[in-house]
C-alpha cells in the first residue's frame, strides 16, 4: 500500500480567512463535474479521504483514543446536541406519504442556531471560518425542502471536517484521524439514521436494487479498509447475518437489514455481487474507492448541491502525490 500519510496535507493558516470568500454553488452541468475533478479542493478530499481509509487498517471496533483530542470531544458534544432535538421535535402523527414535516422543524432550528452551535464547537480565533464552514454543515444531515437524505449530505459532512482539518483543528496525525473515523463519523452515522428512521426521510437519489446503498457509502470504504488483513474473514462473511459490530461495513450491512427486507441478493444485489465475487477485503476496499469517485464524486446529481470556492478552492492542480496515489490505485 503506498503510504499517503508520507504525502503533505495541505494547511491553511487563519490569518488567510479573510481574503476568502464563503463558498457557493459552482457545479451546474457535467462539464462543471470535470473541471472540478481537477481543482485543489477535488484533490485535498482525495487525500483526506485516503488518509482517513489507511488510518484504520486493521483495526476492530469499539476504538477508543487513550487521548482523545478536544477537538473530536467537542465534535461529538455537537452532534450528542442535535440527536436530543429529536426527543423533543417528534414526528407529526398526520398521514404523510413522504418524510415527516417535523424534519422541516429540526432543520429550522438546526439553521437558527448554527451560528451558536459553531462558535461553541470552535476556539474564538477560528470564529473568523464560521461562515466557510456553515454551509457544508447545514447540508449535512439532509434536504429539509425534499425531506430527503442521501451520499451528497455525507459528502458535506466529510467537506466539514476537510475544512476544519485544513485549518488544523483537527490534527491530520493517524491518532486523530482514527478518531474521525471511528469516534466523530460514527457518531455522525448514527444520527442520520435515527434521522432517516423518526423522520422517514427519502432515499436521495436511489438506485434501487442496483446501488450500493441508498443513503451511505463511506462506511462500506472504512469498514473494508478495516477488515484488510483479517484473512479469518472471508467476504463472503456478509452473507450470513446477524453480524457483528466490529467494523463499519458489517455496521452498514445490518442496517440495511432493519430498513429492507426480502433476500439479500435482490434488494442488494450489488453487495452481494461483492460478497461473491472479490476475493479479499483489499479489493473490496480499492474497488469501492474507485467506485465512490466514480459513482458519488463524480455524478453531477450528488454533487450539484456542494458549495465550492474560498477554502475549498474553485481553481488549482492538484498536488503531484494526488496524482501518484490515483495512478497506484488504478493499477491495483
Amino acid at each position: 500500500m503506498l503510504a499517503t500519510h508520507s504525502f503533505r496535507f495541505r494547511s491553511v493558516s487563519l490569518s488567510e480567512i479573510h481574503e476568502f470568500s464563503p463558498p457557493t454553488q459552482k457545479i451546474s452541468s457535467e462539464e462543471d463535474v470535470e473541471i472540478w475533478r481537477q481543482t485543489q479542493s477535488y484533490g485535498d478530499l482525495i487525500t483526506f479521504l485516503r488518509r482517513l481509509n489507511e488510518a484504520v487498517v486493521g483495526i476492530s471496533m469499539p476504538w477508543s483514543s487513550d487521548s482523545p483530542g478536544r477537538a473530536v470531544l467537542s465534535m461529538v458534544t455537537l452532534i450528542d446536541t442535535l440527536d436530543e432535538w429529536i426527543n423533543g421535535i417528534p414526528p407529526l402523527q398526520s398521514p404523510q406519504r413522504f418524510g415527516n414535516l417535523a424534519f422541516r422543524t429540526w432543520g429550522k432550528r438546526l439553521i437558527e442556531q448554527s451560528d451558536r452551535l459553531l462558535a461553541r464547537l470552535l476556539p474564538p480565533e477560528y470564529h473568523s471560518l464560521i461562515p466557510h464552514v456553515k454551509p457544508y454543515f447545514l447540508i449535512s444531515f439532509g434536504s429539509f425542502a425534499r425531506m430527503d437524505y442521501g451520499t451528497g449530505h455525507e459528502l458535506s459532512f466529510v467537506m466539514f471536517l476537510l475544512c476544519l482539518t485544513l485549518t488544523r483543528f483537527f490534527v491530520p496525525e493517524v491518532e486523530e484521524e482514527r478518531e474521525l473515523v471511528f469516534t466523530v463519523f460514527h457518531r455522525y452515522l448514527r444520527l442520520c439514521w435515527r434521522l432517516q428512521d423518526v423522520y422517514r426521510l427519502e432515499p436521495a437519489g436511489s438506485h434501487g436494487v442496483w446501488g450500493l446503498d441508498d443513503s451511505h457509502f463511506l462506511g462500506y470504504i472504512f469498514g473494508s479498509s478495516q477488515l484488510q488483513g483479517q484473512s479469518k474473514i472471508p467476504v463472503t462473511a456478509v452473507l450470513h447475518p446477524p453480524l457483528p459490530p466490529t467494523n463499519l461495513y458489517f455496521m452498514s450491512i445490518m442496517r440495511i437489514h432493519e430498513v429492507k427486507h426480502g433476500p439479500f441478493h435482490e434488494h442488494s444485489s450489488q453487495l452481494h455481487s461483492i460478497a461473491i465475487g472479490v476475493p479479499n477485503w483489499g479489493k473490496v476496499n480499492s474497488g469501492l474507492f474507485k467506485m465512490y469517485e466514480a459513482e458519488v464524486l463524480g455524478k453531477r446529481v450528488v454533487v450539484q448541491h456542494i458549495p465550492l470556492g474560498g477554502l475549498l478552492p474553485w481553481s488549482g492542480r492538484p498536488s503531484d502525490g494526488i496524482t501518484q496515489w490515483n495512478s497506484a490505485m488504478h493499477v491495483s
